[in-house]
């Protein structure tokens, strides 16, 4: 059994041998038919390549054939080109040159000219100088006058001839100078004026105090006078009885007194217990009542004002202003209005509006403790903005509302033409009549201190002064100096509310008697 299967794969084993050995043969023939066929391709590949390579390399020949001669024709062509701009160029030089050889020949011919043009001259000028000298020589030997005598007489000439002409120019710029501010500032005064609608009102140092009936007086006078006294002497105020039926006078020049006994009386009267207790305490309560009033009057003319940030002090002060009078104009309405008018002026302008109602509104707040503190109202208004940290234009504006320092910015501008408007408007103050008499004498004394003047005469109240010169003395041109010379003397040492207008007059009169 072995052996056979012995055999049997020995038999295997052989036919597997033959067919292996087969099987190489065919691939061995298959692979050497292959490569034939490679190597024919190959050969027949190189071939074209070989032929492509030829007929490129010849069409690059020809091509860059073709360039190279285009390239030499352009080459030529910019070269023909540039011989003839260096030919045009020479051209022109050349011309240039003739050119410039005729001109310097001009020049130099013109040069001669002129030279002898000079030398003509020159001599005309020595012959003329000549000629002048001997006509002065020969003017002075027919005439009287020297040399300098001319001279001084033509210097008075030429003088009065300046004068005139200083005169006429002083009049052409004035006229330019008001038509120039008169169209700028006209409309908008008049309609700041118009917008500030304040009431005139007439502040008096006397206050009046109607009673229910006649035997009240009485009982405030209290047995003795001593119900009156007590009043007198807590509130510092006069008690006038008087004649008057029901009433009682109040006086006093401080108004902030003056109302407290005004409360105090009027309370009594209410209350009806009168005695010398009663008094001091209805007094005291009164004082309160005041002290009130001021910071409320404060606090409603900052509302009314619209102006903000300002100390509680300066509110109080501004409210001891309600009590407070200048030439009968009440000092808080006249603050209000400055104030009002300031800010419509500064909105006109371009301005800081609430900086100018603030400036405005605090301008006069010295006249609140003026009375109380040694110094002018200004000073102590000064002193006070610069106390509760107010800006340099609200100080600038109190210091140099009344002319005091010079304004240094527009706001301070602004508030003292404020101020003008309000104290100058009609029925806003009334003058004293030892103020009034004293202005206008002031007025004709400055006025008739002027050499050739006549007589002057105040008009309107002080708002007009004509001055009647001698015509012999004073000519035209004069009076325009004259007249100048017044209104800036007046300026700089009166005191007056609004403007005073310089008249002067001249007028030649010849006078006959027919016999």
């Amino acid at each position: 059994m072995n052996t056979i299967i012995l055999f049997g794969a020995l038999i295997v084993l052989i036919v597997g041998f033959i067919a292996y050995r087969v099987g190489r043969t065919i691939e061995k023939k298959d692979a050497t038919e292959k490569i034939g066929s490679a190597e024919s391709k190959a050969r027949k590949l190189l071939d074209d390549a070989i032929k492509n390579a030829e007929s490129t390399k010849l069409n690059a020949l020809l091509e860059a054939k073709e360039e190279i001669l285009k390239q030499r024709t352009e080459l030529e062509t910019e070269i023909r080109e540039r011989r003839k701009e260096v030919a045009d160029i020479e051209n022109r030089a050349l011309k240039r040159d003739e050119l410039s050889e005729k001109k310097a020949e001009t020049l130099d011919k013109k040069e001669l000219v002129l030279q002898e043009k000079e030398e003509y001259l020159t001599k005309k000028i020595q012959e003329t100088t000549e000629l002048t000298e001997k006509r002065l020589k020969d003017l002075e030997r027919l005439s009287t006058y020297t040399k300098e005598q001319a001279k001084t007489e033509l210097f008075n000439i030429v003088k009065e001839d300046i004068k005139h002409d200083t005169a006429v120019f002083i009049k052409e710029q004035e006229q330019i100078a008001r038509e120039e501010v008169d169209k700028n500032t006209k409309e908008i005064i008049l309609q700041t004026i118009q917008k500030c609608a304040t009431d005139t009102v007439s502040y008096a140092t006397v206050s009046v105090v109607q009673l229910p009936n006649d035997d009240m007086k009485g009982r405030i006078i209290g047995r003795e006078g001593r119900n009156i006294r007590a009043i007198e002497q807590l509130t510092g105020v006069e008690i006038i009885i008087d004649d008057t039926p029901e009433a009682v006078v109040l006086s006093s020049f401080d108004p902030i007194r003056r109302e407290v006994a005004r409360l105090a009386v009027e309370n009594l009267i209410l209350d009806g217990r009168i005695h010398p207790t009663r008094i001091e305490e209805i007094v005291e309560k009164s004082k309160k009542e005041v002290d009130n009033m001021m910071k409320q009057s404060g606090e409603d003319a900052v509302m009314k004002i619209g102006v903000r940030g300002l100390h509680p002090e300066l509110i109080k002060l501004l409210g001891r202003m309600r009590f407070r009078t200048s030439y009968g104009q009440n000092t808080l309405v006249h603050s209000i209005e400055v104030a009002q008018l300031s800010g419509i002026m500064a909105n006109e302008l371009g301005y800081n509006v609430n900086l100018a109602k603030r400036a405005g509104l605090l301008h006069d707040i010295g006249k609140s403790i003026d009375h109380e503190v040694d110094g002018t109202h200004v000073s102590i208004g000064v002193d006070i903005c610069k106390k509760y940290k107010e800006p340099f234009e609200v100080i600038n504006s109190v210091e140099s509302h009344h002319g005091d320092v010079p304004a240094q910015c527009p706001i301070a501008f602004i508030v003292g033409a404020a101020d003008a408007i309000s104290a100058a408007r009609p029925g806003a103050r009334r003058d004293t009549l030892e103020t009034y008499t004293q202005r206008l004498s002031q007025l004709e004394e400055i006025t008739n201190s002027y050499q050739g003047v006549a007589s002057s005469y105040a008009v309107q109240a002080g708002r007009e002064i004509r001055i009647m010169v001698m015509p012999e003395k004073v000519n035209d041109d004069d009076m325009v100096i004259m007249a100048k010379a017044i209104a800036k003397q007046i300026e700089e040492q009166m005191q007056y509310p609004g403007t005073i207008k310089v008249n002067v007059i001249r007028e030649t009169r010849a006078t006959e008697v027919a016999k």
